[in-house]
């Protein structure tokens, strides 16, 4: 266990300050796993059967696995940028045997040719700048050109591997901000659109125009469909609700018969490749340990289709870095709990760092756990992105993930059909009814809507019978975002947002509170306590006296979104919920610095008070004030992306793929 020595301004009182030394400690790298994992078979520069592998990571950046089919040993070659750490698209050209990847965060053109594996990972330069810092898909045309699709400005670009050089032909649509290309072996460039009214378009390269063909969709009707894929035939066809077509001279023409899909990645509604791709001598190559088998990626099974060849399996000898956390839960046990970032591996720890062990996969998600909750027996729940799903662990029972009712972790699903990202979490204990029934201990949940949508939900689950609930539009258009349980009250404090699903811009003016009667399940107020928002309600912790604090600042998605009109900086509030008001409400401190992405986390109870942090700095809240008073400040390079919880006197929190501590006096 390393250990690294900082001196913090801590700040005794109002009254007065004095130097003292602060012990950081760093526990150690809980998860170092892979994402957006790909295979790439082809065949090599000397004929034969070729295998590559496509995984991204934090720590060291995304990377390129070439195969030896022989033994599993892998050349590794990372990619040059630190900041290029997750392979969201990535292609393998069966003309050449050339690998290109679309990296995120910087939306980087790489290419990795196995006939040059001396060269590395190669850096082709910018796809198109800030319009495109998330490739979506890459595809090549019948000349050799490569096609790509990126966020978020919906931009298709064309890479010339000849001449090295991008054709830049910008935004493809003014509403959408996703672009999924595929190209025709009869010369067609279309691409769909996601996800706000998904479509269909062609695009005339000649003349740089684009076109809309078929039906446009809205993610809310569920009866919708469009699937775009490449088939078996080279040519373009897509599944939908009102018939089935083929993509030919630019339009849709009807089929009674769909082809199936061309191997690879092919089909714009998969991430990764819709069927193995079989490589010269017959070989198939599958992981064995994939998504269904816990997101490990280190073996490779081999088949054949030649049935006299025996199956075998390959160890992968990959290095991993490190996997960014994104979450960090104190279990009811007194051991210290978390979730990694893509892919979603649970983690356990003694608080000093001890007996670390990654558990593995917790849900069917695989994206993170945006929360975690604490019943009263011990047993604890976690809520996944994508689709809000609910997974139920108890502690004292061996972790074996599943779906089925011996599982532990035990996924039971979604409780709606509309939250995606739940964002807050509230443990309720059992309360009386106004007939005199009891409604049992229940968890509820507060999740941003699905992509393309707006109107989060209010969720609940009895984790006993599985009953669930589920309420939408709160606030209209708005979605929860923080959740409170008020003993005194007896009702949930709702801090809500006017954010939407991914790819949308906000409808709603302005956010609010909502009061919520969890024994009658409905509200009791909704409305801005008397001082309308500017800003979300991201955060909740209790004040004392009834009282609570809230954290408001627009996400910095909506920010993006709303430019100028999100100037503003976060503010501490402290609200009053029983008489509908807030009491007091102060600008955090320029100084403090901004907050981590994960600002549901921000502001939470600790010893003698309430506390948040910055990316820079954990302060305290000076009682019955909105005042705050800098405990620990980060020193010069480092910085708090996933604040934790206190346990004692020591604050956990993480830095990129680090679990780390602060212990004040």
């Amino acid at each position: 266990m390393s250990q690294v020595r900082a001196l913090a301004l801590l700040l005794l009182g109002a009254s007065g300050a004095c130097a003292a030394e602060i012990s950081v400690k760093d526990l150690g790298i809980p998860v170092k796993a892979v994402n957006w994992v790909r295979l790439h078979p082809g065949r090599g520069p000397d004929g034969k059967a070729s295998l590559l592998a496509s995984m991204g990571q934090n720590n060291g950046g995304l990377f390129v696995l070439d195969v030896d089919l022989a033994t599993g040993k892998c050349r590794q070659s990372a990619a040059p940028g630190k900041s290029q750490q997750y392979p969201t698209a990535a292609f393998r050209s069966p003309q050449t045997g050339v690998l290109y990847i679309g990296a995120h965060t910087d939306g980087h053109l790489l290419r990795y040719d196995p006939a040059h594996p001396e060269a590395g990972l190669e850096d082709l330069g910018a796809i198109d700048g800030e319009h495109a810092t998330f490739p979506t898909g890459i595809c090549e045309a019948t000349d050799g050109g490569i096609w790509i699709g990126a966020y978020p400005d919906c931009t298709l670009t064309r890479f010339d591997p000849a001449m090295r050089g991008f054709t830049r032909y910008g935004s493809m649509d003014d509403t959408d901000k996703y672009l999924y290309p595929l190209c025709g072996s009869d010369g067609t460039i279309a691409a769909l659109t996601k996800v706000v009214h998904p479509h269909l378009i062609v695009f005339d390269p000649q003349t740089r125009r684009s076109k809309t063909v078929g039906p446009v969709t809205t993610p809310d009707d569920k009866s919708q469909r469009l699937r775009f894929y490449k088939a078996l035939d080279g040519l373009l066809y897509l599944d939908t609700h009102a018939g089935k077509f083929r993509l030919s001279g630019g339009e849709l023409a009807p089929v009674d018969y769909l082809p199936p899909v061309m191997p690879g990645i092919q089909a714009t509604y998969q991430h990764a490749d819709q069927e193995a791709l079989p490589m010269p001598e017959g070989l198939v190559a599958s992981w064995e340990d994939g998504d269904e088998g816990g997101g490990i990626f280190r073996r490779v099974r081999l088949t054949s289709t030649n049935p006299a060849v025996a199956r075998r399996t390959l160890e992968l000898d990959w290095k991993g870095g490190g996997t960014n956390l994104f979450l960090i839960h104190p279990g009811a046990d007194g051991l210290l709990y978390g979730s990694s970032f893509l892919p979603e591996h649970v983690f356990r720890c003694a608080p000093d760092g001890s007996a670390m062990i990654n558990l593995g996969r917790c849900s069917e998600s695989l994206g993170e756990a945006y929360t975690m909750g604490n019943f009263a027996d011990g047993t604890m729940a976690i809520a996944s992105y994508p689709q809000s799903r609910i997974s139920l662990y108890d502690p004292r029972r061996p972790f074996r993930y599943g779906t089925d009712s011996d599982a532990n972790p035990q996924d039971i699903g979604r409780l709606d059909e509309v939250g995606i990202r739940p964002v807050g979490m509230a443990v309720v204990p059992a309360l009386k009814k106004s007939d005199g029934s009891t409604v049992r201990e229940r968890l509820w949940t507060a999740s941003l809507p699905d992509y393309g949508t707006w109107g989060g939900t209010l969720a609940w689950l009895d984790p006993k019978t599985r009953a669930s609930g589920s309420h939408r539009h709160l606030l209209q258009d708005c979605a929860p975002f923080s959740l409170l349980w008020l003993p005194d009250l007896k009702q949930l404090l709702v801090g809500l947002s006017i954010e939407g699903g991914t790819g949308t811009k906000p409808k709603a003016a302005h956010a609010g509170y909502v009061l919520w009667d969890p024994a009658e399940d409905r509200a009791v107020y909704r409305g801005d306590f008397g001082r309308p928002l500017s800003g979300d309600v991201v955060a909740l912790a209790p004040a004392g006296d009834g009282r609570a604090y809230a954290l408001v600042t627009y996400t910095r998605s909506t920010a993006g979104l709303l430019g100028p009109k999100a100037a503003d900086g976060p503010r501490l509030a402290l609200v009053d919920p029983a008489a509908w008001k807030v009491v007091m409400e102060t600008p955090l401190p320029e100084s403090a610095g901004r907050l981590p992405e994960q600002v549901q986390h921000t502001i939470f109870p600790g010893p003698g008070g309430t506390y948040g942090v910055t990316e820079r700095v954990l302060y305290k809240i000076k009682p019955g004030t909105c005042d705050i008073e800098i405990v620990w400040r980060a020193p010069e390079g480092e910085q708090i992306d996933t604040p934790g919880p206190w346990i004692g006197r020591t604050f956990y929190f993480a830095t990129g793929w680090k679990l780390r501590a602060v212990t004040v006096p």
